[in-house]
């Protein structure tokens, strides 16, 4: 579909030459450029409140992830006129406290009617393009650093199912809610190749995006890979959200001996994640530097794999 619209010439939109760009980047001046995303889907959880944050933590996420400092946010609300409206004022309460943890500044939005609830937000921020991160850059012997657990979207469809509560997902709606900010922060200090935030494409998506665009084999060690409480035990009984089947048949073709791949392992970099971490790729010598900036920052440090030369755009698991 895309395909079909006009191409967009303007040289300053230096997301046109970044394959797989996570926001749209639009230079301003030699020092500054606009970072532009949005996102919205409807409630992943039923407590509106975190719902809010989530929502609010998601639609950063692309900005953090090319080190952006987020600065004005606008809602985007669909909403039932049969539900109490103060369903979506606890909605709005909860995504107005990550945007101020953010320090950026809500400065309107628009609501429609509509059959079920849907909240996110269209984000801006700036950001030094001789600075900014993106998916191009990763070096063959980087490591491979994510910064969040796997496994929101089985959850969320567990929960839908009524086998899982809010209770008993309570770590990853903690890690869903929390700012991608700590993270960014760290990798910008320390210096990093590449990164990406992992979110509905899942792990097997996005980092696979990110090879293409390095033109890199990643090689993931799937022993490494960090998991939410029950995610693998949902994944066992079958609770696989549609978006996974989607991101199989799609990705899969580019995934070294999938057939070898343990099943479970398969279905969690897979999972469409909501508001996850970001994947980082960072030279040898600056991993432990980073590790500790993290830490610093309240984000997670997970080293799952590295970066090999070849075949460029591929995945392996090992």
């Amino acid at each position: 579909m895309l395909r079909q619209l006009p191409a967009n010439t303007d040289p300053n939109l230096l997301s046109a030459a970044i394959p797989c760009a996570d926001a749209g980047i639009y230079r301003l001046d030699g020092k500054t450029a606009l970072v532009q995303s949005v996102d919205f889907f409807t409630p992943i959880v039923d407590d509106p409140t975190h719902y809010g944050r989530i929502a609010a933590a998601n639609a950063l996420s692309d900005l953090y992830a090319v080190g952006a400092r987020p600065l004005t946010v606008m809602n985007l609300v669909g909403f039932p006129p049969c539900l109490d409206k103060s369903v979506l004022v606890a909605i709005l309460k909860g995504s107005a406290e990550k945007v101020a943890e953010a320090g950026a500044t809500v400065v309107g939005g628009h609501t429609v009617e509509d059959d079920e609830p849907k909240f996110g937000l269209a984000v801006t921020g700036l950001v030094d393009p001789e600075a900014m991160v993106s998916t191009v850059g990763a070096q063959a012997g980087d490591l491979l650093i994510l910064t969040k657990p796997l496994g929101t979207g089985l959850l969320a469809t567990a929960l839908k199912g009524e086998v899982l509560t809010e209770t008993d997902m309570a770590e990853a709606i903690r890690g869903m809610s929390t700012l991608n900010r700590g993270a960014s922060e760290a990798m910008l200090a320390v210096g990093v190749s590449a990164c990406t935030d992992i979110t509905g494409f899942g792990l097997l998506g996005h980092a696979l995006e990110l090879a293409s665009a390095s033109g890199v084999l990643i090689e993931i060690d799937g022993r490494s890979l960090p998991a939410y409480p029950h995610a693998f035990e949902m994944a066992a009984i079958g609770l696989i959200p549609a978006g996974s089947y989607n991101n199989r048949e799609f990705y899969l073709p580019r995934l070294q001996d999938s057939a070898r791949v343990a099943p479970e392992l398969l279905d969690l970099i897979a999972d469409p994640q909501t508001s996850g971490g970001l994947l980082i790729a960072v030279a040898p010598e600056r991993v432990d530097q980073l590790t500790l900036r993290l830490s610093a920052g309240g984000a997670g440090s997970w080293r799952i794999g590295r970066i090999l030369p070849g075949p460029a755009g591929c995945l392996r698991v090992v």
